[in-house]
């Protein structure tokens, strides 16, 4: 079996740490590249290195477009306008992209579909842990099945996240109003202060809390009459993120192109 060829999207930060990391271990799979936006610290430097392994003579490099032809696949945990530039990328070239970026605006999730529907094979979610997207597939049948329950989640996060509610929260809320048969975006309610009044019938409620070295909790509760239902999910290492995103880029490369879930991965959604 020949391996798949994988560069590394934002290399110094922790995700792009904990791909290179899991990537190196992988027996499926090279390490063809890492990458980092013009000026970043780890610029130049090893990628093993950098990521706390031994050395791997894969430099650190600015731009992607320089190890695009000797890449299978692109593993991104970036931010949504370096997402959108890697898809369209992609796009050109017919590689896998595996998309962990999360805060995209709906323009951005528009402009990675469309890089799907022009040649790329895109995995992307908010979240590659299977645990958590077969969550969110246990999410989807508790609230079908319980449709007069409250929905609330609650999610917590390390205290440098830029992002509220996490892309996991936004994930599960989805799923939630998927199992209802409703949009979310019309049903979300993302902040409470002040008189808010009574809580609205079939609302989806998020709460967010930020602090300390937190990789990932998230809890869903289903609140009825005299009775609570509560699902979740802890991350212990940001290994299950990064090992999940290689089993997606694995998938995608026997897959036509077009733009898929971990869901799909998973085989969830057959």
């Amino acid at each position: 079996m020949t391996r798949l060829r994988i560069i590394i999207a934002g290399a110094g930060g922790r995700m792009g740490q904990a791909n290179i990391r899991a990537a190196a271990a992988h027996p499926d799979i090279v390490l063809a590249g890492a990458f980092d936006r013009p000026g970043a610290a780890s610029i130049g430097k090893d990628a093993g290195l950098l990521a706390g392994i031994e050395a791997l003579d894969v430099p650190v490099v600015e731009s992607a477009e320089t190890l695009l032809a000797g890449a299978d696949a692109i593993i991104d945990f970036t931010a949504p306008a370096a997402s959108v530039t890697l898809a369209r990328m992609a796009a050109q070239k017919g590689l896998v992209h595996v998309i962990g970026t999360t805060g995209c605006l709906e323009d951005e999730d528009a402009a990675i579909a469309e890089a799907g529907r022009n040649g790329a094979r895109i995995v992307k979610s908010g979240n590659f842990s299977p645990g958590v997207v077969t969550l969110a597939a246990l999410v989807e049948k508790a609230a079908r099945a319980l449709p007069d329950y409250d929905v609330e989640v609650l999610e917590m996060h390390h205290n440098l996240k830029v992002d509220a509610p996490s892309g996991t929260a936004l994930m599960l809320g989805e799923a939630a109003a998927k199992g209802r048969d409703i949009d979310l975006r019309s049903h979300a309610v993302r902040v409470r202060d002040g008189h808010t009044g009574p809580r609205e019938a079939g609302s989806i409620g998020f709460a967010t809390l930020r602090g300390g070295t937190v990789i990932g909790d998230h809890t869903i509760i289903l609140a009825g009459p005299a009775e609570r239902i509560e699902l979740g999910h802890r991350a212990q290492d940001r290994t299950i993120f990064a090992n999940g995103a290689l089993r997606a880029a694995l998938w995608a490369a026997a897959q036509p192109a077009g733009l898929y879930s971990m869901a799909d991965v998973l085989g969830l959604n057959d």
